[in-house]
């Protein structure tokens, strides 16, 4: 149902979906959904009532941010509010954008619509054509009017962006610091006494590798056990009256324009790191996909498995997935755990593989990728977000392309340890196609080189 700014329409579903969607292009900024959850007052209680891609759900699960999907230059971000788990206390819960790199000016065709959860069908529709130098929008709300949820359309924009948004309804936001000038040199010292360098230990010799023809294949040897990294020293108690840290609103979004950052230089180089992947199903299919699309939408199993190779320093090598139960460890090689095996991709913080950057040291590279286990023959017409989360930094996103090719492993992300400590995360976003009769894991190794022994596995 298309509306007009300021008009309602009541919402007689338990639960729903909010798309906020634009068409993409050169020179279109991106865009993000977020959601505050609001007292009667028109305030939040606290910043944990702000869902947005630093803060992707809300403690009472009535809210998630899913994440974005594109799909033939049309890009949607979603949020899922399950009305009947809003709090009593909540009255409004308002559905706003707020524009990465530009205004919503430069956005065509933005619009939001309001879906039933369970069955799909657009409850309501407001498109905004009217926007110029706005970097932040509320485009509408849901409601709370005698038990019942109605939805408004708003349209009212902001030209301070989220940060501007966010405070005019009582977040505190953690804004970018200026950095202070320099102190002048001190003067300097006299030279100490030259003494001569203690030459260090000298390492040991690698073991000679097999010979790839005749050898079998080596067991797996598990690396030595490197000495404890000393890990982050223990949060000094907040001084008493102090409040909660305030909202971050930083992140950085990988493009094939500008595929890499350094995690180093973000700040990420210490705590865990999570990888959150998430994905939607999309019924809309065509060309050679439409067969194995519509497989695909049928599957409400569909099981993806979210993976990673590993290499260490000391040249040990291997794979964390759910297959064969290789969960791995955080805290003892390879510093990398598979926390579960999510099915539906729904929600933000179901499937997740955590990297524990105090290790840092012993990484050489780690490749994150995706595999399907079952309930379909393809990724066609599957819509996927990858987000790195660091314990410190700014989290680091992408969304993957529109799959064109039959393809069942999709290699995500490579992450690189330079050698002078820093890490560089590659956005990859690489749809492999494999050989009949070979695995997607074995795929992948052999797109990147990673010259493992591969076993038949299972869950």
């Amino acid at each position: 149902m298309a509306m007009r700014k300021g008009t309602n329409v009541p919402i007689p579903a338990p639960a729903v979906r909010v798309e906020l969607g634009w068409r993409s292009g050169a020179g279109v900024p991106d865009a993000d959904a977020s959601a505050l959850l609001l007292q009667g007052s028109g305030k939040v209680r606290s910043d944990a009532d702000f869902v947005f891609y630093n803060q992707p759900a809300h403690s009472s699960g009535a809210v998630r941010h899913e994440g974005k999907s594109t799909a033939g230059g049309a890009v949607t971000d979603t949020l899922s509010v399950d009305l009947a788990k809003v709090e009593p206390a909540i009255e409004t819960v308002v559905l706003a954008a707020s524009a990465d790199g530009g205004s919503f000016g430069q956005v065509p065709g933005l619009y939001v619509r309001v879906l039933d959860a369970a069955g799909g069908a657009e409850l309501a529709r407001f498109d905004s054509d009217d926007a110029t130098v706005e970097t932040a929008f509320v485009l509408g709300e849901l409601y709370r009017r005698q038990g019942a949820w109605k939805f408004r359309a708003v349209g009212q924009g902001y030209g301070t962006g989220l940060a501007g948004l966010a405070t005019d309804f009582g977040i505190t936001v953690d804004e970018p610091q200026t950095a202070a000038p320099a102190p002048p040199p001190a003067p300097a010292a006299p030279p100490a006494p030259v003494q001569a360098p203690v030459p260090a230990p000298a390492p040991p010799a690698p073991a000679p590798a097999p010979n790839p023809v005749t050898a079998p294949p080596p067991a797996p040897v598990q690396p030595p056990a490197p000495p404890a990294a000393p890990m982050p020293p223990a949060a000094a108690p907040a001084p008493p009256g102090a409040g909660p840290a305030p909202v971050r609103l930083t992140k950085v979004t990988l493009t094939k324009q500008a595929p890499s950052v350094s995690l180093t230089k973000q700040g990420g180089t210490s705590g865990a790191m999570r990888v959150n992947l998430n994905w939607q199903v999309h019924k809309q299919f065509k060309g050679w996909g439409s067969k194995l699309g519509r497989a695909m939408a049928m599957h409400s199993d569909l099981d993806l498995d979210l993976c990673a190779l590993y290499e260490l320093s000391d040249g040990s090598k291997g794979v964390v997935q759910a297959l064969g139960n290789a969960y791995g460890s955080l805290h003892q090689p390879p510093f990398i755990h598979l926390d579960g095996d999510d099915r539906t991709g729904a929600v933000s913080s179901g499937e997740n593989l955590t990297v524990n950057l105090d290790y840092k040291q012993y990484f050489r590279r780690i490749l994150i990728f995706v595999t399907i286990y079952e309930g379909a023959r393809s990724f066609a017409d599957l819509h996927a977000t990858v987000t790195l989360h660091p314990q410190h930094g700014a989290p680091v996103d992408f969304s993957l392309d529109e799959c064109t090719v039959p393809s069942t492993v999709c290699a995500l992300a490579l992450i690189t340890n330079t050698g002078g400590g820093e890490l560089v995360v590659q956005r990859e976003a690489r749809y492999l196609i494999p050989e009949r009769g070979v695995s997607p894991q074995r795929t992948v190794d052999y797109a990147y080189g990673w010259g493992m022994n591969w076993t038949p596995g299972r869950k």
